[in-house]
């Protein structure tokens, strides 16, 4: 399966979509959810009716996707008493003289001096959300791997907003950094699918069944992480 970033203009709107390519599709499909817009498409589907299927159903695409903007919380702007959310806990942003770097305290993260701009708050917040998500992301998919009896995956972080993660051949795994921001089930939900690609590089019934031994049944965490996810993000 191939993924693509791709534009198109929809009644004057100019709205990005992923388009993904699989053999195992017949038929093109869309889905919008708290990750935008996304186009299924056979290998051989011409982009001409990609865009042709995109504008017969504008309306219901521009629909979808501001009843998901409604529910995103407003983005952050690096001020003192802000909230951000960190494996589903919401912690409230303080500007502290004595931090000379982000450090959780109880419900708070001290992110430094009070002389902070904006921007360098932002800056603090974003790396320590990083080194968060991966510390936690390397310790859940090392543990999903041992389980299955296979090596520990490199894992990688990546900055993706359509995409919660991804397997390579190769071996190694990439997890937005965005993720950390979400409970930790979901969390485990992503890191658990990733880890099942190395055994089973598809989505056949095989697949899921090794994803259900390693987090139980995925169907309410699947709907959750599509349904919930934009409550929590913040970034």
């Amino acid at each position: 399966m191939s993924a693509l970033a791709s534009r198109i203009e929809l009644a004057g709107r100019v709205i990005d979509y992923e388009l993904r390519r699989s053999a195992r599709r017949r038929s093109i499909g869309l889905l919008v959810d708290e990750r935008g817009l996304r186009v299924a498409a056979p290998p051989s589907a011409p982009l001409g009716d990609v865009e042709r299927m995109l504008r017969d159903h504008a309306p219901w695409v521009l629909r979808k996707l501001e009843q998901w903007q409604s529910r995103r919380r407003p983005a952050l702007l690096g001020q003192a008493g802000e909230r951000i959310c960190c494996r589903g806990q919401w912690l409230v942003l303080a500007l502290d003289r004595a931090a000379d770097a982000p450090q959780r305290v109880g419900d708070c993260l001290l992110v430094g001096p009070p002389a902070l701009q904006p921007e360098a708050v932002l800056r603090r917040v974003n790396a320590w959300l990083r080194r968060e998500a991966l510390a936690l992301f390397r310790e859940r998919c090392a543990r999903f791997s041992e389980r299955l009896g296979l090596p520990r995956p490199r894992v990688l972080l990546s900055s993706a907003r359509t995409r919660w993660g991804s397997c390579h051949p190769d071996g190694h795994i990439r997890m937005s950094w965005r993720l950390i921001q979400l409970p930790l089930p979901l969390i485990d939900y992503v890191a658990a699918h990733e880890v099942a690609h190395l055994r089973e590089m598809n989505h056949s019934p095989a697949f899921w069944r090794v994803v259900d031994s390693l987090v139980g049944d995925h169907r309410p965490l699947r709907a959750a992480l599509r349904s919930d996810s934009g409550a929590y993000l913040v970034l």
